[in-house]
């Protein structure tokens, strides 16, 4: 009985196999022009994954060069404005000063305190000057290019301060110089009347 069973069973499949429409007809059939296609597309892929990454790294290296070059950049024209501000300071105390202190209208108790003064503002930009060296010439406290370009642009503003501070100073003097000038030329003039 359970033969009999089995047998009808093994009937009914196969019935129900040759009368219902087929999902598959067998074994599958690759076809080996689009297999060996898909290989190809794939290796070109990978090729192109690889030239891209290579690109990538490329661009990588290019724009850390390209910070590199620009912080160099801004170093070099930090340097350059802090030696410029120097040159108007070391000027403006070479002629201005002497002007001032060869004046006959500063007194002789005035002529140590402005010298004083403008000594101050000369030994600040050469430690300023030194500084700067110092950092320039060695890897001062293990500075990067950027943090070392950021030092300069402080003490390039520092500097233009003191060159701010120096002309201020001028000018005071000499409108301190003027000031004694009319004064004595009004208390000393001749009366005609």
């Amino acid at each position: 009985m359970k033969n009999r069973i089995k047998t009808m069973m093994l009937i009914g499949f196969l019935f129900l196999t040759v009368h219902t429409p087929a999902v598959s007809q067998g074994m599958p059939v690759y076809d080996n022009t689009n297999f060996i296609s898909l290989a190809k597309s794939l290796i070109e892929s990978a090729k192109q994954t690889t030239q891209l990454l290579k690109t990538v790294e490329f661009l990588k290296t290019q724009k850390e060069n390209i910070e590199r070059v620009n912080n160099v950049i801004k170093q070099l024209n930090a340097v350059r404005e802090l030696a410029r501000n120097n040159q108007i300071l070391f000027e403006t105390v070479r002629d201005d000063l002497r002007e001032i202190l060869n004046s006959p209208y500063i007194k002789p108790e005035e002529v140590t305190r402005i010298s004083d003064s403008f000594n101050a503002i000369m030994e600040n930009s050469l430690e300023d000057l030194d500084f700067i060296d110092k950092i320039l010439t060695s890897d001062y406290f293990k500075m990067s290019d950027a943090e070392r370009a950021q030092v300069l642009r402080e003490r390039e503003l520092q500097s233009r301060e003191m060159v701010a501070e120096i002309t201020l100073k001028t000018k005071r003097y000499n409108d301190i110089i003027s000031f004694r000038e009319m004064q004595n030329k009004i208390n000393n003039r001749i009366l005609n009347y």
